[in-house]
C-alpha cells in the first residue's frame, strides 16, 4: 500500500511537471496586450542579430566575409556581410553592419549600442541634452555618395515614393527638435551606408529591409527609418532599450509615419506586420532618458517585458497603448504619470539612478559601486539575451534551445 501511495505520488509530480513545461510552451490568451508566438520569436532573433553588431569596434577583431565573429554570426549561415562601419566611440559616433539574409530574404542593418553604458546613463541623466532642428540642413535632399553604382541602378531605386529633390512630397515635421548627438550619429552614419543600401534595395527588390538597435543604436535606427521612409523604402524597425529621440512633435512625426496610435490591439490582429517595435525592459533606465523637463518624450509601439531575470517567455511580453502607458516602461518615470496611474507601483527609476550616478562618474573603471544601479545595467543588457559580450557562442550562459516555440495555429 505504502508503495501504491509513493506511485501514485510521483506520477502526480511527472504530470504536473510536465503540463508546467507544456503550458510554457503555448500561446498566451489573447488580451489584447499579448504579444503572438510569431512576434516572440522574430524579436528574440533580433536580439542575437544586434547582439552581433557588439563585435564591431575598437575592441573586437570585427565581423569578417562570408559572416564570421567571435559571437553569434554561427547562428546565421545564409548572412552574407555587405559592409561594417565604426564611426568612433563617442555619443554622436555610430557602429553596425549591414548584411544580406539569403534564408528569408531580408536586408538587415544592425546598430550598436555603447560599450560605456555607465558613463552613457550618467551623461543623459545630469548633463541636459542639446537639441537641434528636425529634420535638419540637407535633410530634405537624396545625397548618394554611392560613386560606383551607375547611373542606370540609381535611376531604379526609391519606385513611385521616391522623394523629390525639394523634399515637397514629405510629410512635414511641424515643430520637431531632435537630440543633436544622435541626429550627429545617423548623419555621419548616413554617408557610409546608404551607397550599399541603395544598391542592394536595387539588386534584391524582394527582400524586406529590416532595421534594428540597441540603446544608443535604437535611437539611430529611429531616426535612420524616417529617413528611409523618406527615400521610399517600406523598413521595418525594431529597437531595444531605445533612449527619447526628441521632443513631442517628433513623437508625433514617427507615430504618423509608422503609424503606431491605430487601434490594432484586439483579436486576430497581425502583430508580426507591425512596422516600429519599441522594446522596452523593466528597470531599465535608458527609455526614460534624456530627462522630460529637457523637453524630451518617446514614441509609442512599444512592446515591454515584465520578466527582470533572464530568460523571458512569450507571457513576459505585452503591446502597451500610446507613447506613455502606465503599464509600461513610462510606469516608472513619475514625470510622466501620476504614481496613482501605474501598476507598478511608485518605484521612481530615475530619482534612483540620481542618486548613485555620482559613483559612476568617481569609479576609475566605471563600475558602480551600488547594487540597484548595477541592477539596472543589467536591464538594460538583458533582451533575451545578455547583450554586448561579442565571446565565443555569444552569451556564456545560452541554454541552447530555449527558444522552441510552436507555430502560431
Amino acid at each position: 500500500m505504502r508503495f501504491l501511495h509513493a506511485l501514485a505520488n510521483a506520477l502526480c509530480f511527472v504530470c504536473a511537471t510536465s503540463t508546467a513545461a507544456t503550458s510554457a510552451l503555448l500561446p498566451p490568451v489573447n488580451n489584447g496586450r499579448n504579444i503572438s508566438v510569431a512576434l516572440f520569436s522574430e524579436l528574440e532573433e533580433l536580439a542575437r542579430i544586434v547582439d552581433i553588431s557588439y563585435c564591431v569596434g575598437l575592441t573586437s577583431l570585427g565581423i569578417t566575409r562570408p559572416f564570421t565573429c567571435l559571437s553569434r554570426c554561427s547562428d546565421f549561415p545564409r548572412f552574407e556581410l555587405i559592409t561594417a562601419w565604426n564611426t568612433g566611440p563617442l555619443l554622436s559616433d555610430s557602429c553596425g553592419y549591414v548584411a544580406l539574409d539569403h534564408g528569408k530574404e531580408r536586408i538587415i542593418v544592425a546598430f550598436r549600442g555603447t560599450y560605456s553604458l555607465t558613463n552613457t546613463i550618467a551623461d543623459l541623466s545630469t548633463v541636459p541634452q542639446e537639441y537641434a532642428p528636425y529634420p535638419g540642413p540637407g535633410e530634405t535632399e537624396h545625397q548618394s555618395t554611392a560613386g560606383d553604382v551607375s547611373e542606370q541602378v540609381m535611376g531604379g531605386i526609391g519606385g513611385k515614393a521616391k522623394r523629390d529633390g525639394d523634399g515637397e512630397s514629405e510629410p512635414k515635421c511641424e515643430n520637431c527638435t531632435v537630440h543633436m548627438g544622435f541626429q550627429t550619429s545617423w548623419t555621419n552614419t548616413r554617408s557610409q551606408i546608404m551607397p550599399h543600401l541603395e544598391q542592394q534595395v536595387f539588386l534584391f527588390p524582394q527582400y524586406k529591409l529590416n532595421l534594428v538597435g540597441h540603446s544608443l543604436g535604437g535611437a539611430v535606427a529611429a531616426l535612420a527609418g524616417l529617413d528611409m521612409l523618406a527615400h521610399g523604402w517600406d523598413p521595418t524597425v525594431t529597437t531595444f532599450g531605445e533612449p527619447r529621440v526628441g521632443n513631442k512633435g517628433l513623437v508625433k512625426y514617427i507615430d504618423d509615419r509608422f503609424d503606431l496610435l491605430h487601434d490594432g490591439h484586439s483579436e486576430g490582429d497581425d502583430d508580426s506586420k507591425l512596422k516600429f517595435r519599441r522594446v522596452t525592459h523593466i528597470d531599465d533606465p535608458v527609455p526614460l532618458l534624456p530627462l522630460t523637463e529637457w523637453g524630451f518624450e518617446m514614441h509609442a509601439g512599444e512592446i515591454h517585458i515584465s520578466k527582470a531575470a533572464l530568460s523571458p517567455d512569450v507571457q513576459d511580453l505585452q503591446r502597451c497603448e500610446g507613447d506613455n502607458d502606465p503599464a509600461c516602461a513610462a510606469g516608472q518615470d513619475p514625470t510622466v504619470l501620476d504614481a496613482k496611474d501605474s501598476p507598478l507601483g511608485t518605484r521612481d527609476l530615475l530619482n534612483t539612478i540620481q542618486g548613485e550616478v555620482q559613483d559612476v562618474m568617481n569609479e576609475p573603471w566605471g563600475i558602480p559601486s551600488r547594487y540597484k544601479l548595477w541592477n539596472m545595467l543589467f536591464a538594460h543588457r538583458d533582451y533575451f539575451w545578455r547583450l554586448g559580450l561579442c565571446v565565443p557562442g555569444g552569451d556564456p550562459f545560452d541554454r541552447k534551445g530555449q527558444y522552441e516555440w510552436p507555430e502560431d495555429p
